[in-house]
């Protein structure tokens, strides 16, 4: 098994740039999440990785080999795509063999790796089954256990529990963490879904335009996002921002009663803008507060999510415990700790610390 380094990798498509020198390294047996909102490039530069999109300049190693100009079959990856791609007239084991089949494997081998995937994912019970015969969690593992079998170098997923309803996502989240901690492998894994990427990885990778914001573990990224995009796609429900307006040494926050935000950090001269973030965890109801029309509560239970409108127009939302009373009359107070509030340049988007 064997990390990935990216220097300075380009994509373009003729006259159009869509990943923009990316550097990047990611250790052997790290499991690494590529995140970020639709068309940032994520899959792309999976692609890129895989062998399947041509890299345009820079270059892609895959332990100490120079994979850049490798056919897909030379780089010792296997890639576990959104769709199946099982072969319906086939059983569970001939699918998952397939492919060492065809490269002319011996067939004890074949059954001997066709085994040990089977154990791994727990398919012991459907080897003799058709793809037909099996639920949506079951065929992706079986798409899995395809990639087990030919014993990679590093494993690629894109997007691959996006066919699945919300029940099957959690129970294969769980399945692919449990594999990743059984056979240590190197694996790079595509979504724009923050929640899976917070779960599964050791190290984020968030891009927006073909560019990384910012590579951190995930814990590191939520609490201390390098600007805005990252504070805002790291962490859900996603963090609330205000405008702020910079007057003598502290902030005024409009969107919340004109409350000024005191801080330690050098600020810009007055009447400078500033973004003031706040996640729904930091912000409190509070009868003495600050107060909003409620516009919906959505109650799950445990928690709570309380979505409010500001009177110049913002929206916020807070997170409310199961403990926690709810006023009535539609309105609500609202307070929070100024020690909990994330500054960012107003024009930039870049944090201020």
């Amino acid at each position: 098994m064997s990390g990935v380094t990216l220097t300075n990798a380009i994509k373009r498509y003729g006259d159009v740039q869509v990943i923009h020198g990316v550097d990047l390294e990611i250790e052997d047996g790290e499991f690494c999440v590529f995140v970020g909102p639709s068309g940032c490039g994520k899959s792309t530069l999976l692609r890129m990785v895989a062998g399947l999109e041509e890299t345009s300049d820079g270059q892609i190693h895959i332990g100490k080999r120079d994979v850049t100009r490798l056919d897909p079959a030379e780089r010792g990856v296997a890639m576990v795509f959104q769709t199946y791609a099982l072969y319906p007239h086939m059983t569970v084991a001939e699918n998952m063999g397939f492919g060492l089949r065809m490269n002319g494997h011996p067939k004890a081998e074949i059954r001997s790796k066709v085994a040990e995937a089977s154990r791994i994912l727990q398919l012991d019970d459907y080897l003799n089954r058709k793809p037909a015969a099996l639920s949506g969690g079951q065929r992706q593992r079986v798409a899995i256990g395809r990639a087990i079998v030919r014993g990679p170098e590093v494993f690629l997923f894109d997007e691959p529990l996006s066919n699945l309803d919300a029940e099957l996502r959690v129970e294969m989240r769980v399945e692919i963490a449990r594999l990743h901690n059984e056979i240590g492998a190197t694996m790079i894994y595509v979504t724009h879904d923050q929640v899976e990427a917070m779960t599964l990885a050791d190290k984020i990778v968030v891009l927006r335009a073909g560019r990384v914001e910012q590579v951190g573990a995930p814990l590191d990224l939520y609490r201390d996002p390098d600007n805005r995009f990252v504070a805002g796609f790291i962490g859900s429900p996603a963090m609330n921002f205000f405008d702020g307006v910079v007057e003598d040494g502290g902030i005024r926050v409009p969107g919340l009663g004109d409350a000024v935000v005191t801080s330690a950090l050098a600020l810009p001269g007055s009447g400078s803008g500033v973004t003031v973030g706040l996640r729904p965890n930091h912000l409190l109801i509070d009868p003495t507060g600050d107060s909003h029309a409620v516009d919906l509560t959505e109650s799950l239970g445990g928690v709570s999510y309380v979505y409010l409108n500001a009177a110049n127009g913002d929206r916020l939302v807070i997170e409310a415990r199961e403990d926690q009373p709810m006023p009535g009359g539609g309105r609500v107070g609202v307070s929070f700790d100024a020690a909990n509030a994330y500054l960012f340049d107003a024009a930039t988007g870049a944090r201020l610390r």
